[in-house]
């Protein structure tokens, strides 16, 4: 495929597939699954993330047409409990990142940034005057009141968020399906971010590790969705916690349309517009403008200079 801009855009794809202990080959344009149950054909023209768990095994070719179909891949553990590797994503174009990078390393636009993303969680504007601390305290009601209402909602005890990250089946019912539910909406999160040309490790709120950007925009959402989703999948009980938490956060984020949401609710929070006239992405090979250092740069550098 040549023209990339003929690919369906992420908020049109569908959220993702799990695949473990199978052989993934190509067949025409799509993927064939075998394993011992028999053999699927897997339409990826509007697959964003493919997932593989352990005992997979991916053709050459497979891994080619799913390039080809701007689909990222994940390479995680069983049950998608641990992620290991990431395969490319659909854009080739570098704004995003640059400006990402731009607004992360200033210590006056992370801010802002900062702000913007705890107004979204709070939906209402905040007050000017108002200190990061403080933000964070009211944060930190915010979380505790949505454990508790859905708690009350759903007849679930809650005792607090506790588990074990070296033994995550340690963990009661609710914890544990919570636990699940978040690493879900993470690869979500990490596939959109991937796919709109952004980094995962430049991050506002959260700093230092490969997905804190993930982390911060996974916070916008856990509320609406992995919060009642979790609470509501121990109140019908605790068999297959994991799996039964999966199925009831993918029916809520393709009932909502979340991934429709994720790469438009990125794009405000950083300011970003639309740059049609950048062309990496109809043709990969085309040289883009030269960098130029703006008339308040040339004057800094002299000022440094002199």
């Amino acid at each position: 495929m040549q023209d990339l801009h003929i690919l369906p855009k992420l908020r049109d794809s569908l959220t993702y597939l799990y695949i473990e202990h199978a052989i993934i080959e190509k067949q025409d344009n799509a993927l064939l699954v075998l394993q011992e149950t028999g053999r699927t054909a897997v339409p990826i023209a509007n697959l964003s993330l493919l997932m593989l768990g352990p005992g997979t095994s991916l053709t050459h070719a497979a891994m080619k047409i799913l390039a080809e179909n701007g689909c990222s891949v994940l390479w995680t553990g069983e049950d998608i409990q641990r992620f290991y590797a990431q395969g490319l994503g659909e854009t080739r174009r570098a704004y995003h990142l640059l400006r990402q990078a731009e607004l992360a390393t200033n210590s006056t636009s992370r801010l802002q940034i900062v702000y913007r993303m705890y107004e979204k969680r709070f939906c209402r504007r905040l007050p000017s005057d108002i200190d990061i601390e403080t933000i964070r305290g009211m944060e930190g009601v915010r979380m505790r009141t949505a454990y508790q209402d859905a708690s009350r909602i759903f007849g679930v005890r809650w005792g607090g968020r506790k588990y074990d990250r070296s033994n995550w089946t340690n963990s009661d019912p609710i914890n544990r399906s919570l636990s699940a539910a978040n690493a879900l909406l993470n690869g979500l999160c990490h596939a959109a971010i991937v796919s709109g040309g952004y980094s995962p490790a430049l991050g506002f709120l959260h700093t230092g590790k490969q997905l804190s950007f993930v982390y911060d925009i996974a916070d916008l959402y856990k509320v609406e969705f992995t919060i009642p989703a979790a609470f509501e999948t121990i109140a019908s009980g605790i068999d297959d916690i994991e799996k039964r938490t999966r199925e009831n956060c993918r029916e809520r984020f393709r009932i909502e349309k979340l991934l429709q949401r994720i790469l438009p609710d990125i794009d405000d929070l950083l300011g970003i517009k639309d740059m049609e006239e950048f062309q990496a992405d109809s043709d990969p090979a085309v040289p883009e403008a030269w960098w130029s250092p703006t008339e308040e740069e040339d004057e800094l550098i002299s000022e440094s200079e002199g």
